[in-house]
């Protein structure tokens, strides 16, 4: 995980102003993985973002792969920011992980009060379907 945190710090470090990075944001939306149209439901939606987000959760061999998509385009570059470290994880790694990478992009102070809403909505859920699984593993 830290590898895949380090790799996106540094590719953030290139750009030398927001509007670069908020392209390279959207660019990432353009690779995020894309989720299933049949979870497109509102099951699968996040509560609290702004735009519409859904996010779903795939549990084999004791990971959490996460496919997503959003009606806006910046917000699956977003999710995806999330999703390129988290996915592929155990529940306990994505628990215990800080996403202290965000801070360190420069992330939260750059977005809109909605758009931080709506990140830490996705944080929260991610780490609710996390807990979730763990809650299972220990049945």
């Amino acid at each position: 995980m830290q590898e895949k945190e380090q790799q996106l710090i540094q590719e953030f470090e290139m750009f030398d102003d927001w509007m670069d990075k908020y392209n390279y944001i959207i660019e990432l939306g353009k690779e995020l993985p894309m989720i299933d149209p049949q979870f497109k439901t509102p099951e699968y939606l996040i509560d609290g973002c702004q735009s519409q987000v859904w996010l779903h959760p795939d549990y084999h061999d004791g990971r959490i792969f996460f496919t997503a998509d959003s009606d806006a385009i910046i917000t699956k570059g977003i999710v995806n920011l999330l999703i390129f470290v988290l996915s592929g994880r155990t529940p306990q790694e994505i628990l215990s992980n800080d996403l202290s990478y965000i801070d360190a992009i420069g992330l939260k102070e750059h977005l809109s009060p909605t758009r931080s809403n709506g990140l830490a909505s996705m944080i929260k859920q991610i780490k609710l379907y996390a807990l979730a699984y763990q809650s299972k593993e220990n049945q």
